[in-house]
């Protein structure tokens, strides 16, 4: 069984564990954190010496600032700032291993999105309060970056006059409502620095007024940054993690939501704090540029005309961020410019367009995986092979997707006048009956099936493709 190291770069802790692929923390480690980046990192290496076995393949780390995950960079941070050490490259070279980074709010999101509070929730805004205000956003599922760094909500501005604050702003919402900006309400309301959030709450219950005072200082501001980041994202939930998320859920009574526009559910995140561990050994396992294998890799989605691939096709590659390759989108510009043709020259651009495909795949980056949407069984297996072989391609897993002949009949001829001229009209239908009688898919690795008649589970296909990968099948 594959397993990962997942890292959480915090500004008061640093946490390490190994995962399993079903996000099982195995052991973990811990150490305190501090604003020095050698010093940290040798802390870092120290956990990763601790937690390294053979069956580990792979390093997630979560990091606090602005992290541009795709070039691997950290571009800023705020209390723990690596910008200026090359963190990955580093642990990489140290381990052997192949190291991904992100921000760290990034990966507490996809650990709740996979095993805690964001299950079945699609577009998710997620808070994490801790010595600084973490953010993350997912739309569709996938976490939104934008041009590199998107989800900073902790520097959402909810006071123009106020604090400044590490990103050079005044007044972010982490100057306010942070772990940090908590113990500086308390100081300035005259109790002691030894006073816990839980004795807050405690005070504020039996009617201390200070209590109550600090408690509401520390919410509202995190009211307002709440409503403005659903006034932006529309969410379907708003999750509050880290140390004191429980805390700042509690808190949020006394501040409800400040306009009837913008108002969406918001709960406390169920991982605590092993929501970063977690999700940083989940998104090692499942990034393509983190497996050990640099090979091209391929998710064969399969099926005759009118299975249901492409709706099967699209749900993947939108939650796996995978490019998404499919005969139809490559061959249709053709008829349309051509003028369309006999069903001769549709099979003929149509063997073209597959071969198009595979040059496309082996001109891609070393590590890639792609999704190629396609009836695999037009052409002879052996052509397939060859392909595969020649774009580099070393891992096939294959989604067979499949509904009985008369629905496939029903939705061909549904959409007739949506395609383009050259492809075969009403007169196929009777073909594709009898094809559906007798499709097989490849077997060629290992293999998913889908039965779309019934309501597609991509949590259940994407579920699958994460081990399967991971496992190198």
């Amino acid at each position: 069984m594959p397993l990962s190291i997942g890292i959480d770069i915090g500004g008061t802790n640093l946490r390490a564990a190994r995962i399993s692929e079903t996000g099982e923390i195995l052991k973990r480690v811990s150490e305190k954190s501090a604003p020095y980046p050698e010093l940290v990192l040798g802390r870092i290496a120290d956990m990763v010496r601790l937690l390294d076995t053979p069956d580990v393949k792979a390093i997630g780390v979560g990091v606090p600032g602005r992290v541009d995950a795709r070039r691997g960079a950290v571009l800023s941070g705020g209390y723990v700032n690596l910008a200026s050490v090359a963190l990955a490259q580093r642990l990489e070279d140290m381990t052997g291993k192949p190291v991904i980074i992100d921000n760290d709010c990034n990966m507490a999101l996809a650990a709740e999105m996979a095993l805690g509070a964001g299950r079945g929730h699609g577009n998710i805004v997620m808070f994490t309060i801790g010595t600084g205000i973490g953010g993350a956003v997912a739309q569709d599922r996938r976490i939104t970056r934008g041009s590199a760094t998107a989800g900073q909500l902790g520097h959402i501005t909810v006071d123009v006059n106020g604090e400044v604050c590490a990103c050079g702003r005044r007044g972010c919402v982490e100057t306010t409502s942070s772990g940090t900006a908590l113990g500086r309400h308390i100081a300035r309301a005259g109790l002691g620095a030894d006073i816990s959030v839980d004795q807050l709450f405690a005070r504020d219950a039996a009617g201390d007024t200070t209590a109550h005072g600090i408690l509401d200082g520390w919410a509202r501001p995190l009211r307002a940054a709440i409503d403005t980041a659903v006034a932006v994202l529309a969410p379907d939930l708003v999750l509050l993690g880290g140390g004191l998320g429980r805390a700042a859920h509690a808190a949020l009574d006394r501040a409800p939501a400040l306009a009837p526009w913008y108002q969406c559910h918001v709960e406390p995140a169920q991982l605590g704090d092993d929501a970063g561990v977690i999700g940083a050994g989940l998104q090692a396992l499942a990034e393509p540029s983190a497996q050990s294998s640099r090979a091209r890799r391929a998710v064969l989605v399969n099926g005759i005309p009118a299975s249901g691939k492409s709706t099967v096709s699209r749900g993947i590659a939108d939650r796996m961020g995978w490019p998404l390759l499919a005969l139809d989108t490559i061959k249709n510009p053709f008829l349309e410019v051509l003028g369309g043709g006999d069903r001769l020259f549709n099979r003929t651009l149509g063997r073209a367009s597959y071969q198009a495909i595979w040059s496309v795949v082996g001109e891609a980056p070393a590590g890639t995986t792609v999704v190629v949407d396609a009836w695999f069984g037009f052409q002879p297996r052996e052509i397939l092979e060859d392909h595969l072989r020649k774009a580099g391609v070393e891992q096939t897993v294959e989604i067979w997707c499949h509904a009985p002949g008369e629905v496939l009949a029903e939705r061909y001829g549904a959409r007739l006048d949506q395609r383009p001229a050259g492809h075969p009209g009403a007169a196929y239908i009777p073909e594709l009956i009898e094809l559906a009688k007798r499709a097989e898919p490849l077997r060629r690795g290992p293999l998913f099936d889908v039965d779309t008649t019934k309501p597609i589970d991509f949590d259940a296909i994407t579920a699958w493709l994460r081990t399967v990968m991971a496992n190198g099948a």
